[in-house]
This record gives structure tokens, C-alpha cells and sequence, in this order.
């Protein structure tokens, strides 16, 4: 019985354990950086993209994208900082990708949100990039 009851214990660490990882280490498939851009019109994109942020994620990854909205404190992981070297350096596919299927606590885009305007968001979260 002992031996069965730490089985559980440890099967269920390793589930929690595996979950709260990925979480923090959330990373598209290889297959996402293979996605292209099809964005022609910047300009336009970007615009029509802020306009979705401050709709749709501004609560979250606040106004700065820094990811310190107010709601997102709340959140458990924290909103991604859009500024970040480490989100600036996905590939568009990987962020097209993350916005599409989501990871709780962030929400899944796909049927919410058409394709374009998932290329419309990134396209603007491209601007939080810090200059040098």
C-alpha cells in the first residue's frame, strides 16, 4: 500500500512539476518558425494592431507591453514582457503560433481574432522592441 500511495504522490509531482515548467518555458513547435509574415501593408498593419492591443491586451501586458498590466498581476505565470530581448528574438511564426493556440492563463486567439488580425497584434508588439 505504501509503495502505491508514493507512486501516486510522485506521479502526481511529476505532472505538476512537467505543467508549471512548461508554463514558464512556453515554446512553439519547430514547425512554427516555418510560418511567414504575409503582412504587405506595415504601416497599416501596425496601426490596425494597436488598436487590437489596447482592446485585447492591454489589460494584461499593459499599456507599455512591459507586461504589467492590471489585471495581469493577478495572473499566474505573468504576462510576457514584449520588450524582452527574449520575445523580440521569437520568429514571427513562434508568436503567431502562441497567439493562435494560447496557454493558460493566456487565452487562445483563434476563433476569437482572424488571421490577419493575429499578424495585425504581432506586427505591433514589434514596435515594443527596445532601440539600442
Amino acid at each position: 500500500m505504501k509503495k502505491v500511495l508514493i507512486i501516486i504522490i510522485i506521479s502526481g509531482l511529476s505532472t505538476f512539476t512537467t505543467k508549471v515548467f512548461a508554463q514558464k518555458m512556453w515554446v512553439a513547435p519547430k514547425s512554427a518558425d516555418s510560418i511567414v509574415n504575409p503582412t504587405k501593408d506595415l504601416a497599416s498593419s501596425v496601426k490596425d494592431g494597436a488598436a487590437l492591443f489596447k482592446a485585447q491586451c492591454e489589460m494584461c501586458h499593459g499599456a507599455k507591453g512591459n507586461g504589467k498590466g492590471p489585471a495581469g498581476m493577478y495572473l499566474n505565470p505573468h504576462p510576457a514582457n514584449f520588450t524582452s530581448a527574449k520575445i523580440q528574438s521569437e520568429t514571427d511564426g513562434d508568436l503567431f503560433w502562441k497567439l493562435t493556440n494560447g496557454n493558460s492563463p493566456m487565452a487562445s486567439y483563434k476563433n476569437i481574432l482572424t488571421k490577419t488580425q493575429r499578424w495585425d497584434l504581432i506586427n505591433y508588439i514589434r514596435t515594443f522592441k527596445k532601440k539600442k
